[in-house]
């Protein structure tokens, strides 16, 4: 299970990378969607969760859950939200402004500094 665990972060991880690295706006949000989940996922299993243990100490328990990685993992939510919406307004703001979208700014048919096509 720690393997299927690990595997899925590094997956999550080396697909929204390569998404961020992408031309177009797009791809881009798409990627750091992904490299939200993937720092979930990876605070999740540093908790170490446990089941069917209490949150809070009580008199007579002797083993409890962690409710830090919860509520980080909640928090972070929060937060990847308000960024993807922020992202996607200034990407629809960007693609009205220019007339596409990609993430260089040059308009398609024009050459970028580097002197290659787009």
């Amino acid at each position: 299970m720690e393997f299927l665990v690990a595997s899925s972060i590094g997956l999550l991880t080396t697909c929204g990378t390569y998404l961020l690295l992408r031309g177009r706006t797009f791809p881009v949000v798409i990627g750091l969607a992904l490299l939200s989940y993937a720092v979930n996922v990876f605070l999740f299993a540093m908790g170490r969760l446990t089941i069917n243990m209490p949150p809070i100490l009580r008199e007579g328990v002797t083993e409890y859950t962690d409710p830090l990685p919860q509520a980080l993992v909640l928090t972070a939510i929060v937060i990847s939200f308000g960024m993807t919406a922020l992202i996607v307004v200034l990407s629809i703001r960007a693609y009205l402004e220019i007339g596409n979208d990609h993430v260089d700014g040059q308009p398609v048919g024009e050459p970028s500094e580097a002197g290659d096509k787009n």
